[in-house]
C-alpha cells in the first residue's frame, strides 16, 4: 500500500516506511522529526517544472504532464520504490506542499499505482 503524508504531519507506526519525494527538505523541519527513511530527491520534479507549476491550480494539469514524461526517465528510481513497497507493505510518500491533492507525491503514487 502507498500513502501520501505531509512531511509536517506526525510520524505514526502506520506509516510503514517514509520516503520523502521533494528535491527540497521541508522548511522547518528537522530530521529528527521528519522520521525520514529515505530521502529520494532524484524522484522529484525538476527544478523547472517545480517553478512553473508554482503551486498554481491552473497549472496543475501541465505540471502531472511535464513531470510524468520526466517520470518516464526514472524508471529504476520507480522500480525501487516499488520494491520498498513490497518490502515493508506500507510505503509513505512524504512532500511539504500545503496542498494534498495537487503536488507531486500525488503524481508519483498515481504512476506507481499504474495510472498515467
Amino acid at each position: 500500500m502507498i500513502q501520501l503524508k505531509r512531511a509536517y504531519e506526525a510520524a505514526e507506526g502506520a506509516d510503514g516506511y517514509r520516503v520523502l519525494v521533494d528535491r527540497l527538505w521541508p522548511r522547518g523541519v528537522t530530521k529528527a522529526k521528519a522520521r525520514v527513511d529515505l530521502w529520494l530527491k532524484e524522484v522529484a520534479p525538476s527544478d523547472a517544472a517545480r517553478k512553473s507549476f508554482g503551486h498554481d491550480p491552473e497549472k496543475w494539469g501541465e505540471f502531472q504532464r511535464r513531470y510524468g514524461r520526466e517520470l518516464d526517465e526514472k524508471a529504476d528510481l520507480l522500480r525501487r520504490l516499488k520494491e520498498l513497497e513490497r518490502e515493508h507493505k506500507t510505503l509513505t510518500l512524504l512532500f511539504a506542499a500545503k496542498d494534498e491533492e495537487r503536488n507531486n507525491a500525488v503524481v508519483l503514487k498515481a504512476r506507481l499505482a499504474g495510472r498515467r
